[in-house]
């Protein structure tokens, strides 16, 4: 299975998600991330979304921001987007039902429902990068057993 991560600047949140979920599951799956925004593209994640994964075993350094694009449909299988806002921008490129069906809140397909938000810690302390960290530790550990990914 190819598996998507998306939030805003891929920065923050998809990279810690790209990364915990890389580090549950079989080397057959694939993890990558995206952001619905260009600004970042190229930039490594957020130095304290590194040291966060760090302190979890987690190496997140090496990966690079790069754009949601509309290919990025036929090359994943599932698309889980951090925010509601994400979310929307992810859908509104979608150009069929099928691809609109691979795309779905992280937290939603974690259980979670109502379109429960992993919150963007970007202008926060390094205590939101952890509790981020720990939402989506939860919400990857269900995706890895929902979908055997193990």
């Amino acid at each position: 299975m190819k598996i998507l991560m998306v939030c805003l600047g891929n920065i923050c949140r998809s990279p810690l998600a790209e990364g915990i979920l890389r580090s549950k599951i079989s080397k057959e799956h694939t993890v990558a991330s995206a952001g619905t925004i260009s600004f970042h593209e190229g930039e490594h994640p957020d130095k304290r979304s590194i040291i966060t994964a760090r302190e979890h075993g987690v190496d997140i350094s090496k990966q690079k921001a790069q754009y949601f694009e509309k290919k990025f449909f036929d090359k994943f299988d599932k698309i889980f987007c951090m925010d509601v806002k994400n979310y929307q921008d992810v859908l509104s490129l979608a150009e069929s039902e099928a691809q609109k069906n691979k795309v779905s809140m992280i937290l939603d397909e974690a259980g979670n429902h109502g379109r429960a938000e992993v919150p963007d810690p970007y202008y926060g302390t390094q205590q939101d990068f952890e509790n981020v960290f720990q939402m989506l530790d939860n919400a990857c550990d269900i995706i890895a057993e929902k979908y055997q990914l193990r």
